[in-house]
Formats: structure tokens, sequence, C-alpha cells
């Protein structure tokens, strides 16, 4: 036996989106139903556990055995139900993922979609959706059903063999589509990868569950404060509706179109005092902070650590990481200077102190997100990022100069570039220090072919800039660094060469090529981006452009239109993405426990080395000649911004 091919069904009363894998399996109610498998590409089976029937004895050892390569679409999912029926952990490194795979060449992370773009012959079975919902969550008692919370086999028979069939053509698609996709093989640098992010989904991260239960009690009390002190100003049923709230503020003659977070900032300038104090109010009850710590709730293993918070492949554009359940790549920033102060009093349910020391409790909750993921047994978190890592690959890559002089002299690349556009020297805090924010924003829009509308997007305006100011200061980035902005239309001519021509180029050590209705991206590292069906299209300022088939902002599979800078864009965070992995790998026995954008959060013994660990991870890799890394961190009893 080389390769064991699976799929499982499975019950459990924990809600398998909110909760994820590692706690939906650890519920005292979990069970396996069903076990379909194919050795090496034969004939599938399905063992049907729910009615008394056993897993082979072969096929139990294979699963532990590290010289069988297991498949499934979605592995962890099999891999960690799997571990906790048999009750022995099974480590992720002889296990394969097909969806993986998949989104390795820019196709759908469902089955589903997958099967659909690959017009396959064996489709996934759509009736399965209604066969979930019958067996594998808890059922609404009624007096029909008897009064029960779950349905069994033998409360439908027919619908169990149709649930059968289905696990049966699960396992038929999945290797359909190994059969499609074998062509292009995924390199074992790839599998390493992501045998490295199970690794750390397993190992999850620690919760301070007192803080997290004691913020969301805090919440409720606030919330029930904030209405009540509205309804008094307001007379207001619910003053939670935006309907009745924009009804009130017009009846008090200020007329909203939204109350989103913005316009009510900007109306809260101007606004009468007595308006503003119920905007005010209002925003602060409109604040979410406590959806966080419910997810963290929801999501906590027995042990108060949370699993399973990262997606590898999760955006198949570039490779980079998808945050899954808590979403730690969007937590609100921390900027209060008293923070451990205010945990404190949290964290001890003291919310008269909170009240009179603090005017915003659910901002004050908000901020302390962070803070409620904690090492455990005595450890002390070690946090540690790159410094402007998407700044220093571009700079790298298009060979733009005096950047990379900036980044050699550990200046700040803010004021260089207001420097280099202007023709004036910049200091922070300094001479000229007004241009600095001017240098920031255009660092941040421009670097990918954005021009004025970047630059609104980003808050130019909002930040003092005028409308007369902003087309002047694309052209003085672009002046500034003509290097990235020849890199971006070298690369748009090369992907038109090879969509149009099916021939390969290159430009600066990004090889493109046409392959069985695929543009492949080659990264310096080895890896390959891909684009599904290329081909050349008119845009709608009528020039030619490539277009190729994805996800789209919809979410939908759809066709996609792009150019030189966003191609350009997909390589810089390929990379970036490449070299945070590189560093990983380089600090792989150190308990990393999770990874926020282009930082790393290492679970370390109090005896780590800080400098140690930033030293590691600012080495550039083999494949990166010439480019200049820096990475910076700090220690930590709790997970904070610094």
């Amino acid at each position: 036996m080389q390769h064991l091919s699976i799929d499982i069904e499975t019950y459990s009363s924990v809600n398998l989106q909110k909760a994820g894998v590692y706690k939906y399996a650890e519920s005292p109610d979990f069970d396996i139903l069903l076990f379909g498998y194919s050795v090496d590409g034969g004939a599938v089976h399905v063992i049907d556990l729910a009615c008394g029937e056993k897993i082979p004895a072969e096929i139990v050892d294979a699963l532990s055995d590290e010289s069988v390569t297991k498949w499934a679409f979605n592995a962890q999912f099999e891999r960690v139900c799997l571990s906790n029926y048999l009750d022995t952990w099974l480590s992720p490194d002889s296990w394969h993922c097909t969806m993986v795979w998949s989104a390795t060449l820019g196709l759908p992370l469902s089955l589903e979609g997958v099967g659909a773009v690959l017009g396959l012959e064996k489709q996934k079975l759509t009736e399965g959706k209604n066969l979930i919902k019958y067996f594998c969550v808890p059922c609404a008692p009624t007096k029909t059903n008897g009064g029960r919370t779950r349905n069994l086999p033998q409360h439908d028979m027919e619908k169990w063999e149709q649930f059968k069939a289905y696990n049966l053509r699960d396992v038929e698609t999945e290797m359909s589509i190994q059969k499609k996709l074998s062509r292009f093989t995924v390199p074992d640098f790839i599998w390493d990868e992501y045998h490295l992010d199970q690794e750390i989904n397993d190992r999850g991260i620690g919760l301070d569950m007192t803080l997290v239960e004691q913020a969301i009690a805090i919440d409720s009390i606030s919330r029930k404060s904030l209405t009540q002190q509205i309804q008094n100003l307001t007379d207001l049923d619910n003053p939670n509706s935006v309907a009745q709230m924009k009804g009130w503020l017009s009846d008090n003659g200020l007329e909203m179109d939204t109350l989103g977070k913005k316009a009510v900032a900007e109306t809260l300038k101007t606004a009468p005092k007595h308006l503003a104090d119920v905007l005010s109010l209002r925003q602060q009850l409109a604040k979410s902070s406590v959806k966080k710590y419910t997810a963290m709730q929801t999501a906590v293993c027995k042990d108060s650590r949370a699993r399973g918070m990262f997606q590898y492949y999760g955006a198949n554009r570039t490779g980079r990481f998808a945050g899954r359940i808590i979403q730690l790549q969007n937590l609100p920033q921390n900027h209060m200077s008293d923070l451990a102060d205010a945990r404190a009093l949290v964290r001890s349910g003291n919310y008269d102190a909170l009240e009179l020391l603090y005017d915003d409790i659910p901002d004050t909750l908000s901020q302390l997100i962070r803070t409620a993921f904690v090492p455990q047994d005595g450890r002390k978190f070690i946090v540690a990022d790159f410094s402007a890592i998407e700044a220093r690959v571009l700079a790298w890559l298009a060979g733009e100069k005096w950047r990379m002089q900036v980044f050699a002299d550990g200046k700040d690349i803010y004021c260089s570039s207001a420097s280099q556009m202007f023709g004036v020297p910049v200091e922070k805090h300094g001479i000229n220090g007004h241009l600095r924010q001017k240098g920031k924003i255009a660092e941040l829009a421009l670097g990918y072919g954005g021009s004025v509308g970047a630059l609104k997007s980003m808050g130019a305006l909002e930040m003092g800039l005028t409308e007369e100011e902003l087309q002047p200061l694309v052209n003085a980035w672009r002046n500034a660094n003509p290097m990235i902005t020849a890199l971006w239309w070298d690369i748009d001519r090369a992907v038109k060469t090879t969509v149009r021509e099916h021939i390969p180029t290159e430009v600066a050590g990004l090889k493109f090529t046409y392959e069985s209705g695929f543009l492949f991206m080659k990264l310096p590292s080895g890896r390959r981006l891909a684009y599904v069906k290329p081909r050349m299209g008119i845009n709608q300022f009528g020039s030619e452009s490539v277009t190729y088939e994805g996800v789209g902002a919809t979410k939908k599979w759809e066709r996609l239109e792009s150019y030189g800078p966003k191609f350009c864009e997909n390589a810089i965070q390929a990379i970036a993405r490449d070299i945070l992995m590189y560093a990983m790998q380089t600090l792989r026995n150190c308990s990393i426990v999770a990874h926020v954008h282009d930082e790393l959060i290492i679970e370390a013994d109090r005896r780590m080395s800080l400098s140690a660990v930033c030293e590691q991870m600012g080495r550039t890799p083999p494949w990166a000649k010439g480019l200049l890394l820096r990475a910076d961190g700090y220690e930590c009893d709790f997970y904070k911004k610094d």
C-alpha cells in the first residue's frame, strides 16, 4: 500500500464553521458515521461505522504508517477527526491535501468548485447538503420525530443509503481531481510547508479564558447602560436600529445617508452638542468588540488553546495564509499606555472602576482583544516581524538602488521617499518633517501602479491633502522610482507575450510560462503562481489586457482582468510570503503558535533570546541574494502591538 484516499462523514453537536475542527472533534458526542476509502486508486469502499461495521485493521495501521501517503480534500479535517476517533494523534507528515494541490493551481477551495472548474465526469453529488443537515448535525425536537434531537440511520434507511453513495462519490471526485492534476505535481517543499502549517495549527495558541469571560460579561453591562443612556436622550425603542436613529436625527435637523463609522466621525466634528452626544454613544454601542471574545469562547479547546486558526494557501492568488475562526489577521490595534492596568480591571470584573477610569468601555475591550492570547506553562511570547518587507522586496526585484541604500543604512523609508520625491532633506520630527506624511501615503498607495484613486482610498483627503495635490504626488513618486515603474510594464509585456504566443518570458527573475491552459509565474524561491485559462481581452479603456478565471470580489468563480502592476503586486506579496515561510522553517523548533501577516508569535522558554530569534528571522534565503531583511521584536506575557 502506497496511497490511501479518504473521505469521512461525521456527527457532532458543535458548530464546525464557528468552532473549527479541533473543538468539533473533541466534543463528547463526536462520532464518525462513514469512512470511505480507496487503496492505490482501486475501488472505493464505504465502512458503515454508524451501523456497526469496523475499519479493517490494515487500514487503521496505514493511518499511522509514515510510508503510506494519506490523501483527502481538506485533509486537516480527516486527520484531526480520525486522531480523536482512534485516540492516537496522527502526525501530519504523511498526509497530503487535494485542496492544497488545487489551491497551488489557483483553483477554488471547495470540492464542488474544483469539480465544476475541471469539468470532472464524476462530480460531487448536489444532494449532499440536505443529507449532511439530516445526519451530521442535531435536529430540532418535534412531535413528528418523537422529540429526538438527532437523526440516526434507522430513522430513514433510504436517505442513509443515499448518504453512503454520497460518501463514496466524494472519494471518487477527490481521486478524479488527483488524476486530472497529475501533470502538475506539487513539489516536496510545498508539502513540507503544509506539514509545518499543520504542526502550528495542531499546537494552537493559549487563551486567557478568565479575561475572555469577564470581557463578555462587562460588554453586556456596558451595552445595557449605553442603550439606556440613548433611550433617555431620544425616547427610541431600539437605539440599535439604523432606521429609528436616522429618523430621530432627521426630526432633529440632521440628515444622514449612512451611520457608518467614517460618516459618524466626520459628522461629530460639526454636529450640535445634544446630537453629538447621541451619535457618540451610538458609535460605542455599534462597536462589535465582543464578537472576537465570543469567537474565542466558541473555539477554545479543553486545554484553553485555540487551534486551526490558519488556512495554508488560503489566498491562492499568492499562496499567503488566510485567517480562520478568531481571525488573528484582523485584530484591533492597542494604543493604551496603561494596557496592563485596564486588562487587570477587566480580568477581575471591576466594571465600576472601568466606568470611572475610561470614557469608552467598548473601545477599551476592543483594545484588549489581543491580550486574550497568552503563553502557557510559565513561558513568554516572543513577537518578531519583518520591517517594511514588501517595500524591501519591491526595491530588490526592481533594482531601485537608492531604496536599497535606504534599507542598508537603516533609514526611514517614508522620509527618504519624500526626500527623493521633493528634492529636499526630510527628517521625522525635524527639517521638512511635514513632508513625511506625503511620503508615507505615496509609499502605501502607489507601489503597484496605484494613482489618484488609490491615494483617496488610502485616506489622503482625510489626512489633509487637497484634490489638486494628488496627481502631482503620483507623478513625483513615479519619477522618483523609475526602476519600479519600468518593472510594472516589463511584467505587463512579458505576461501578454506568454499568453498570446504561448512562449516563455522572463523579467527580473520572474519566469512566465503557458502550460495546458494555465499561465504560471515562477518566483525566485522556485514556487509557482498559477492563473487559470488565461486569454487576451479588451479592457474598459479599449486597451488589450490579460484575463483569467478565479474567485472575484463577489466570492464567485468568474473571469478576472489583470495587468502589469497587479501581476507585480502578486509577485511581491508571494515573495514576502516565501520569506516568512523560510523564517518559519528556520525557527521550526521554537514553538511558533501564530503568525499574522509578516509577524511570528513564539511561545518561548523564559531563557530564549529575543535577539537570537530576530537574527534568525532576518536571514536572507539563499534564493534572494542581495535582498536586505531586518526583523524586530519584543517579549511579552500577553500578546499586544508593541
